[in-house]
């Protein structure tokens, strides 16, 4: 790949990753991000919101030993208590030189050492395409079984717009690569919106289209303490998927407004899913079954789908199964 008309010294790609006590994680994930093999080059731009165990010290080691790539912030305060709920937006990205970001986070990691050079490839060949994903493992951290790959597509598939927007299953963070104009001037329906992936899937469905190669070529890790899903359930877990629900609502209302309502039913329809979704969570299952909302209910997987239904008419044994599966993890680890 030819880097025409760039400063030799400037990144392509800037890697863009967010931790926060991810010291058994980290080294997994720096070390994906060093043994790529690129034409090309680039850069490390890593922030750490002020982790209470060992991630900052082992961020300085790899920086200290590569200060010219890996480019690191790290924070004496922790920003998300504080308010900053997207720091991607806030700290990385108008840090990053590169003309594309590649996500990943600090629990995540990249296991295919090309993985850049061929999401890179096909961006710089395919000017119209503003995303490029692909799919990944799922790692469990306590050892209890998931469901084992992210996977939203059978094959290498060209990503429509709408279903970009409005899809049944989740891209992979850490399989995101983009062009790096798209979050140079965040819109609101970015800043505001409580997590960061599904804004900038947004951002880039407004910009063209997405390529998915149907290869798994990052970890998916579940479970790890300081995670957004971890954290989100601790306390009023009703009332957090609440709000959850209702911030995610304005976003795709913002995003519906700031494109002209070019997508309109597609943003409509993945807010009323991410409603839908908060009802599984919380086991309004008088909901969750209910007929009008059968195209969601079959969009689950098939073990979700089992344990909702153990559970409606088999409470008792659907008890018992869960003490058990609690006891095996307990004595995993």
């Amino acid at each position: 790949m030819k880097e025409s008309n760039r400063d030799a010294n400037t990144p392509l790609v800037s890697i863009c990753c967010l931790t926060y006590n991810h010291e058994a994680y980290i080294r997994d994930a720096l070390e994906g991000f060093l043994k790529q093999k690129t034409d090309f080059g680039f850069e490390i731009v890593i922030y750490d919101d002020a982790s209470t165990d060992r991630t900052a010290d082992i961020i300085r080691e790899y920086a200290a030993r590569d200060p010219g790539r890996i480019r690191p912030m790290l924070q004496t305060e922790n920003q998300y208590s504080r308010g900053i709920t997207n720091p991607s937006g806030a700290f990385n990205f108008p840090r990053a030189r590169g003309r594309y970001i590649a996500m990943c986070e600090g629990d995540d990691y990249w296991t295919d050492p090309h993985k850049l050079q061929r999401q890179v490839e096909y961006l710089e060949s395919h000017p119209g395409c503003s995303l490029c994903i692909h799919s990944a493992r799922i790692l469990t951290v306590d050892g209890s079984r998931s469901d084992r790959r992210m996977r939203p597509y059978r094959g290498n598939k060209k990503i429509l717009p709408e279903q970009i927007i409005d899809k049944s299953c989740g891209y992979a963070t850490a399989s995101m690569v983009f062009p790096s104009r798209l979050v140079r001037n965040l819109p609101s329906y970015y800043t505001d919106c409580p997590v960061g992936d599904i804004p900038l899937q947004l951002l880039a469905a407004a910009e063209g289209y997405g390529y998915y190669m149907d290869r798994d070529m990052s970890v998916y890790r579940v479970g790890a303490a300081a995670s957004w899903t971890a954290q989100g359930k601790m306390g009023d877990y009703a009332q957090k998927q609440r709000i959850y629900q209702e911030q995610m609502k304005r976003t795709y209302q913002r995003f519906d407004r700031a494109t002209g309502r070019r997508f309109h039913e597609a943003a409509k329809s993945a807010a009323c899913r991410i409603w839908y979704l908060t009802k599984v969570n919380t086991r309004r299952y008088g909901v969750v079954t209910a007929k009008k909302y059968r195209n969601y209910f079959r969009e689950l997987t098939l073990r979700t789908r089992f344990y909702i239904c153990m559970e409606i008419w088999f409470p008792g044994l659907y008890g018992w199964l869960a003490e058990y599966a609690q006891r095996e993890r307990g004595k995993r680890r």
